[in-house]
């Protein structure tokens, strides 16, 4: 299918990108030395896959495959030659690869790919860039990471995919895709803070594992941490502060929310919600410098992708769904609203915080009563995990979670009691 015609100046901002992007990939390539290509064959191959899709509408498409067909030939040349030289070079394809795929970018360009483009010669630049500490990275991973590795790309690139998305059931709240979203989800945090203990060390691994695990969800971080301690008692230090720093960033997330649904609202659902952060940020100091120390100390988990305990939670996640369903169902008026709030917060603050706030929004409901249908929801959240620890978890663990979250959730109730 031919490309639509552009105007001359979007046509030489393209061109003009595809430049760039050149540029970018082929200074990096004359940095590491590379003999088949460098900072002018780059640019020059890119512009090249530009110029054939520009002028596939008036040849015919066959023009960009023929092109690529001569880059990919060219390079080949090259390559042989290089290596026949006075140096013989290392075998290797990646500057040849790197070509042909800057070609295709300049024609993505020209076909209004632009924000895709862009992202794909970025993404080469860091590849190309990393190649040491990649080779590393690959050098220094054993056995059971590979197992691992290869247990995530199951369930989240093969099984994942192929689960109907749609629901069923009572209710018809069951949706076979979200539920094994949530394993994948638990499972690939407990990569994510294994990576990361290994790349940063047990300090710096804690606080990020924490905050990236706040970012996706504190309930799959918490249940991901908690089975790690069934094998390693010792870790307890380590998932405590984990599970307390994503908790925290959790009330931030859910501040965030807040402003971007109901910003009209946010003078007056924002400020009790910053001061329950305020109280889980002077927590999470506190847990650092208590258990920080014992954290340093504590082995890597030895399979990071487990996948049972990842399933309990998904199967608890599907009961409360139809919990949730059945108080809606049963429970009609306000009441109802704290009734959904306790129970959906089990597994889900997001969704109890983005429709209370747009309630709020929409003046259909008072923003006392907004606020305070947040918080619920969160200390159901704080209970839940509480739980998760008392079952999938260690006993130490569970006692240090259980401190911190009770002085966090005396906290709340406080300020449910006190706030006007």
């Amino acid at each position: 299918m031919p490309f639509p015609p552009l105007e001359l100046h979007v046509l030489f901002g393209r061109l003009g990108i595809a430049l760039a992007l050149g540029l970018l990939v082929g200074i990096q390539r004359e940095h590491a030395d590379a003999r088949l290509a460098g900072f002018r064959t780059f640019p020059l191959v890119t512009l090249f896959g530009a110029l054939a899709a520009l002028l596939a509408p008036a040849l015919g498409a066959w023009i960009v495959p023929s092109g690529l067909f001569a880059v990919a030939l060219t390079a080949a040349v090259g390559n042989l030659l290089a290596r026949r030289g006075e140096e013989p070079v290392r075998p290797g394809i990646t500057t040849e690869i790197a070509l042909l795929l800057m070609f295709l970018i300049g024609a993505a360009l020209v076909a209004g790919f632009v924000k895709v483009a862009i992202v794909l010669a970025g993404l080469i630049a860091v590849l190309l860039q990393f190649k040491q500490a990649l080779h590393g990275l690959a050098r220094r991973l054993a056995e059971n990471d590979l197992v691992a590795l290869s247990r995530f790309v199951l369930i989240a690139l093969v099984v994942l995919p192929v689960l109907p998305d749609r629901e069923f059931g009572p209710f018809a709240v069951l949706n076979l895709y979200e539920i094994w979203w949530m394993v994948v989800l638990i499972v690939g945090v407990g990569i994510g803070g294994y990576v990361l203990w290994r790349i940063f060390g047990a300090r710096a691994g804690t606080l990020l594992a924490g905050l990236l695990g706040g970012l996706i969800s504190s309930t799959a971080t918490t249940a991901s941490y908690a089975r790690r301690t069934r094998s390693s008692p010792a870790a307890g230090a380590l998932g405590a502060v984990v599970v307390l720093i994503a908790s925290t960033v959790l009330y931030a997330r859910v501040l965030a929310e807040v402003a971007a649904v109901a910003p009209g609202s946010i003078r007056t659902l924002g400020p009790p919600l910053a001061v329950l952060l305020g109280v889980f940020v002077v927590l999470c100091a506190l847990a650092w410098v208590r258990r920080g120390a014992e954290a340093a100390h504590v082995p890597p988990p030895e399979d990071p992708a487990e996948l049972r305990p990842a399933l309990y939670f998904a199967l608890a996640y599907a009961a409360i769904l139809v919990a949730v369903a059945a108080a809606r169902h049963y429970f009609p008026g306000e009441r109802a609203l704290y009734v959904v709030a306790a129970l959906s917060g089990l597994t889900d603050v997001d969704a109890i915080t983005l429709s209370t706030a747009r309630l709020v929004e929409g003046g259909r409901v008072e923003a006392r009563t907004g606020w305070r249908l947040i918080v619920l929801a969160s200390l159901s959240n704080l209970v839940f995990k509480a739980g998760i620890v008392a079952a999938l978890g260690d006993r130490g663990m569970f006692r240090r979670v259980a401190l911190w979250f009770g002085v966090g959730a005396g906290a709340a109730v406080l300020l449910l009691a006190l706030w006007p």
